[in-house]
């Protein structure tokens, strides 16, 4: 279990409405002492009931607004098989 310290609550908000909820934990690819080897975990999934809960509980929380183009579209032209 990791302390207040060394976790913390994603929330990703798009524009269409989408929230995205994550926990990202502090993890070392070496030593505890080595500041350097310490980095964030890969974003793993929870809930909207557990990210407020946790927000109430005063993990640090995160918001971040993701603002992505609209994908584009491309006609491909009819082919006619006969």
């Amino acid at each position: 279990m990791h302390s207040k310290q060394t976790v913390k609550y994603v929330c990703e908000s798009y524009p269409s409405g989408n929230c995205y909820y994550y926990k990202k934990e502090v993890i070392t690819h070496d030593s505890w002492e080595k500041i350097e080897s310490l980095s964030w975990s890969t974003p793993r999934p929870i809930s909207k009931k557990t990210f407020q809960q946790r927000e109430k509980e005063g993990y640090k929380v995160e918001y971040v607004k993701c603002e992505k183009a609209p994908a584009l579209i491309f006609s491909f032209p009819k082919v006619n098989n006969g």
